[in-house]
């Protein structure tokens, strides 16, 4: 493991403070599972974007086709 020397506003470090107290885990692992949540949301929209820029709307359509028809379950009409 490594330190991180981190410098933030009282504010900040206070709300820290206490989301971590009320998790139950210490600011470290508070502060390393927060910036773990951060990288992997950014890796996944990283990923989507690839994916997606191979897409082709022929392959989509495909896809759809296979969908069998059926009404939607209430809520999902629209």
């Amino acid at each position: 493991m490594s330190a991180l020397s981190l410098r933030l506003p009282e504010s900040i470090h206070r709300h820290i403070k206490e989301v971590a107290k009320m998790e139950g885990v210490s600011i470290n692992q508070f502060i390393s599972s927060a910036v773990s949540e951060k990288i992997s949301a950014l890796m996944t929209e990283d990923y989507l974007m690839t994916r997606a820029k191979r897409a082709k709307k022929e392959d989509f359509g495909k896809i759809l086709a296979k969908v069998p028809g059926r009404k939607p379950l209430p809520g999902d009409e629209l």
